[in-house]
């Protein structure tokens, strides 16, 4: 039998203005890494509006870094 693990922390997104003005929803940031560790942020880029994120990010300097991305369906 798998050993059960409680949650810890229950995070609930906060709307963020990033890059070029682009709309988001960040869960974690930067404040957090101590906690989570590789993890650096997780960021939610849903919109059904096209003009939330189509300003883009400028060149920045974590330009490179591996970024994961999962896509949630329904």
């Amino acid at each position: 039998m798998a050993n059960l693990r409680r949650v810890r922390k229950v995070m609930r997104s906060m709307p963020t203005i990033e890059g070029a003005g682009v709309h988001l929803k960040r869960v974690f940031g930067f404040r957090h890494v101590p906690e989570l560790d590789p993890f650096l942020l997780l960021d939610d880029f849903h919109s059904e509006k096209p003009g939330d994120y189509v300003m883009g990010f400028p060149w920045h300097p974590h330009r490179g870094i591996e970024t994961i991305t999962s896509c949630v369906i329904g």
